[in-house]
C-alpha cells in the first residue's frame, strides 16, 4: 500500500508541476502576444476608436480605411522596396562572409584566435548609439552618406559579429572526422566542406540568416539618422504618422502591420529549418 499511495504522490507532484509550467507558458505567450493583438485590433478599428479614452480590448468593428490611409499619407513601396533590398543584401553578405569567418576560426589554428574571438564578443557589447556619430563621419568621408550602400555597410558592421559567432557554435558540433573521411575517400577540403559541413550547417544558417533580416528590417536609429526622405526605409516611414498635429494611431498600426507580413511570410517558410538551426547549436561549442 505504501509503494502505491508513494507512487499516487509521486504521479500528483508531476502533474501539479507540469500544470504550473504550462500556466506560466501561457503567462508568457500572453504578455508577448498582446502588442501583436493590440497592434492588429487597433489597425482594423475605426479611427475614432483608436483615440478614445476608454478602449476595448475586443474589436467593436472592422474596417479596412486605415490601410487605405496609411498607403494615401505617403509613398509606401518605395520605402518597403529599399528595406528589402538592404534586408537581403545584408542577409546575403553577411551569411557568406560570416560563415568563411566562422569557419577559420573554429577549424583553423592562427596566432591571434583567442583575440578575434573576444574581440567579436567585445563588439557586440558596444550599444549602437555610441556609434552614430563616428559612422556619420566615416560615411560622409567616403561619400557613403544617404546611399543605400552606405547603410548596408553600416548595418554589416553589428550583424557581422552575431553571425560569426553563431555560426562559429554550429560548425564548432560538427565533428571534424566527417571531413576527414570524405577527404580520405577523395574529396579536396572545399569538397568535403560543400558535400558533408554546408548540407549540416544549413539549419543555422537559416535562423541566423532570419535574425539578420530581422536586425536590418527593423533598425531605425541609424536609417532615420543616414538616410535622407527621399531614400527612407519603411521604420522610418512609419514616422509620416506623427506630425504637429497629432498621431494617427489607427494608420500607423496599419502600416506597422504591412512592415510585418513580409517578416511572417519569411517565417512561415522557413520555420521547420529555423526550429531545427535554434536546436542544433545548444549542445556544447
Amino acid at each position: 500500500m505504501s509503494g502505491t499511495s508513494a507512487i499516487a504522490t509521486g504521479g500528483r507532484r508531476r502533474s501539479g508541476s507540469r500544470l504550473g509550467w504550462n500556466l506560466l507558458g501561457l503567462l508568457v505567450f500572453v504578455v508577448a502576444g498582446f502588442p501583436v493583438y493590440w497592434m492588429l485590433n487597433t489597425a482594423f478599428k475605426p479611427a475614432k476608436d483608436a483615440i478614445d479614452p476608454d478602449p476595448s480590448l475586443l474589436p467593436t468593428g472592422l474596417t479596412l480605411s486605415n490601410f487605405s490611409r496609411a498607403l494615401d499619407i505617403a509613398d509606401f513601396w518605395g520605402p518597403v522596396g529599399r528595406s528589402l533590398v538592404v534586408s537581403l543584401s545584408v542577409v546575403a553578405i553577411g551569411i557568406v562572409v560570416g560563415m568563411l569567418a566562422a569557419l577559420a576560426i573554429s577549424r583553423f589554428a592562427f596566432r591571434g584566435r583567442k583575440i578575434v574571438i573576444v574581440g567579436i564578443l567585445a563588439v557586440q557589447m558596444v550599444p549602437l548609439v555610441a556609434m552614430i556619430i563616428p559612422v556619420f563621419l566615416l560615411l560622409n568621408d567616403l561619400k557613403q552618406y544617404d546611399k543605400l550602400t552606405g547603410i548596408i555597410i553600416t548595418y554589416l558592421t553589428f550583424i557581422l559579429p552575431f553571425t560569426v559567432w553563431t555560426l562559429r557554435g554550429f560548425i564548432v558540433n560538427i565533428p571534424k572526422e566527417l571531413e576527414e573521411a570524405a577527404m580520405v575517400d577523395g574529396c579536396s577540403r572545399t569538397g568535403a566542406f560543400i558535400r558533408v559541413v554546408f548540407p549540416l550547417l544549413a539549419p543555422g544558417m537559416v535562423a541566423t540568416s532570419v535574425y539578420g533580416f530581422i536586425q536590418a528590417w527593423n533598425e531605425y536609429l541609424y536609417a532615420l539618422m543616414l538616410l535622407s526622405q527621399e531614400h527612407q526605409t519603411a521604420t522610418v516611414w512609419l514616422g509620416n504618422f506623427t506630425t504637429k498635429h497629432g498621431t494617427e494611431y489607427a494608420p500607423m498600426m496599419a502600416g506597422a502591420t504591412m512592415m510585418a507580413v513580409p517578416i511572417v511570410v519569411l517565417f512561415l517558410f522557413v520555420q521547420r529549418k529555423m526550429a531545427a538551426g535554434l536546436t542544433a547549436g545548444a549542445v556544447k561549442g
